[in-house]
């Protein structure tokens, strides 16, 4: 639901400014006016970077975890379909048996 101006960053970008932002002292607001780029965008980068390596305390998940999540979500979804297809063929054989 982005703009159609979003700007596209590569991976080794996001790795070079977080590694500013550490390596600098500076905040990440001021490493981002340097970049010319969303402070918005570089805290989260510099908040997913932290979870990645274990230093966040907070609720963040770690890359593994939310993939983790989207796969079990993925499956979990899939079994509930199964489910249903079951209980409706099981009502259709239960019916088919009664007559």
């Amino acid at each position: 639901m982005g703009s159609k101006y979003t700007k596209r960053y590569t991976e080794e970008f996001k790795r070079d400014a977080i590694a500013l932002v550490d390596s600098s002292g500076k905040t990440v607001t001021a490493v981002a006016r340097e970049l010319g780029i969303s402070s918005e965008s570089l805290r989260g980068w510099y908040r997913k970077a932290k979870a990645d390596r274990g230093q966040d305390q907070g609720d963040e998940l770690t890359s593994a975890e939310r993939e983790e999540l989207r796969r079990l979500r993925r499956e979990n979804r899939e079994q509930q379909q199964t489910i249903e297809i079951l209980k409706k063929a099981t009502a259709f054989f239960v019916k088919e048996n009664d007559r």
